[in-house]
């Protein structure tokens, strides 16, 4: 998508107030001054790739509006939704999109207050893809509405005792606090792309609220995002999952459903692997993505696939060892019946693969944990897929067994969600630093020094030793 330059050619194409050379600083100084022109690049620079890319995604996107209006106008009969499954592709995209917004929430929240160094290069990414994702998540009960105008239906008649409007206000919590701790990181940023270039200036001026950088606002920037990222956590908790654990379903309504949902991390783990690998490849960025995130990550991502295993196999069991009639109808189905083959493609692509790929350190290389990742993706759209479905076709009332086949329309929309969320992140790519610019200096002008005071606090008797060379010295002068 874009080509590499030299660091005379990238100052070359910078221009503006607070531009510096080589020739007025230190080499160190001169080393950051490469990596922000490195960093800001891309936005700079588009290659041929990013427009074929665009306007194949947009050709994805205009088909699913197409698809939408048609729904809109003959209705939802346009779909494959019946009596009793009512619930179907819109609803499982609904808790996929859902899902991959915790990227952030992981990733930049909680190594940000567990101050993990190797977090700088991956912090923005993974906050610019939850707030997106969300969006979209949204955007996805729009489309299972039937008429947008129903959204105003929840507003005026919506009833509290309904876990449906717990999700709304907790969706749109989440989606407040992550929109405002996305902008309060990008605030350092946009103000150098203010002063970088001069063309732009009348995006990034008012964005940038009048930063310089002073030491009294980075040190309440520092609080500020402090605080949020303890704000962040809790409001990113897996609501969706108590919609399904309130209704009288069968294998939905389970207190292990909640902690279940927590497979929500997992796929987000996953999506922000892809995410920095094509940004890695794309914009030429292997000196800040290096191989050790995606160990990290890959690892972790190991980690969360066990987890989920379990909880999966403790859900199942207990509803198994019940031996509840309409519970067991559903169990069945899942494993042998006609959800069999979607069912153990998810257990393959959620524990299988990712555990032979990671857990070998030959194959635990960039594409590879990216392959893993992406089986990973996968799987967790099937396992939505397996959670929403089979209990709707199986339900507790007397009513005829249902069949779901999605329509068109539906697989219309959904690939035309997916190409609009790559597109939309795209186009923030090319007007936001993908990859923090304050992080990446901060953690170069401070980290090696606040790792090691860390460490020496860690460490016991460090005192003792710090205070022996001082003894030995009055020692010797007597």
């Amino acid at each position: 998508m874009t080509e590499g330059k030299s660091s005379h050619q990238r100052g070359a194409v910078l221009s503006g107030p607070g531009l510096r050379t080589e020739t007025s600083h230190s080499r160190y100084a001169a080393h950051f001054e490469d990596a922000e022109l490195d960093l800001i690049q891309p936005i700079l620079t588009t290659g041929r790739g990013f427009y074929r890319t665009a306007s194949v995604l947009g050709v994805v996107a205009a088909w699913g509006l197409f698809a939408w209006l048609y729904q809109l106008w003959y209705g939802l009969g346009t779909t494959g939704l019946n009596r009793p499954i009512y619930w179907g592709l819109y609803v499982v995209n609904f808790v996929f999109f859902i899902g991959i917004s915790h990227a952030g929430t992981l990733i930049s929240a909680i190594l940000r207050l567990c101050q993990a160094e190797w977090r700088r290069a991956i912090t923005r990414s993974a906050e610019m893809m939850t707030v997106i994702a969300l969006f979209f998540g949204i955007g996805s009960v729009v489309l299972d509405l039937g008429r947008p105008d129903r959204v105003l239906l929840i507003f005026r008649d919506g009833n509290i005792r309904s876990p449906l409007l717990w999700d709304m206000i907790s969706i749109t919590a989440y989606l407040t606090i992550s929109s405002i701790y996305l902008y309060l990181a990008l605030i350092p940023d946009i103000a150098i792309l203010r002063d970088r270039i001069p063309r732009r200036r009348w995006l990034y001026r008012p964005l940038a609220l009048g930063w310089t950088g002073s030491e009294q606002q980075q040190r309440y920037l520092k609080v500020t995002i402090g605080v949020m990222s303890v704000l962040v956590i809790p409001a990113a908790l897996p609501i969706d999952s108590w919609v399904f654990a309130m209704i009288i379903q069968p294998m939905w309504h389970s207190t292990i459903l909640g902690p279940y949902f927590a497979g929500a991390i997992f796929s987000a783990i996953a999506a922000l692997l892809i995410v920095m690998g094509v940004i890695r490849r794309a914009y030429h960025l292997e000196d800040y993505l290096k191989p050790i995130h995606f160990t990290n990550l890959g690892l972790l991502l190991v980690g969360m696939s066990l987890i989920w295993f379990y909880f999966t196999f403790a859900a199942h069991l207990t509803v198994y060892y019940g031996g509840a009639a309409k519970e067991q109808t559903v169990f069945f189905s899942k494993l042998f019946g006609s959800y069999a083959p979607l069912f153990w493609a998810t257990m393959a692509t959620n524990v299988v693969i990712p555990l032979l790929i990671i857990s070998n350190r030959r194959t635990r290389t960039v594409t590879g944990t990216i392959v893993a990742a992406g089986a990973v993706t996968v799987g967790m759209w099937l396992e939505r897929l397996t959670i929403v479905v089979p209990s709707l076709a199986n339900p507790r009332l007397p009513y005829a067994a249902g069949v779901y086949h999605p329509s068109w329309v539906e697989w219309s929309m959904t690939a035309g969600f997916l190409a609009m969320f790559i597109l939309v992140y795209m186009l923030c790519s090319k007007l936001f630093p993908i990859v923090s610019i304050w992080e990446i200096r901060e953690g170069r002008e401070t980290a090696l020094a606040e790792a090691r005071e860390r460490i020496e606090g860690y460490l016991p008797g460090w005192e003792v030793l710090r205070a022996r060379p001082a003894r030995d010295d009055r020692a010797l002068q007597n």
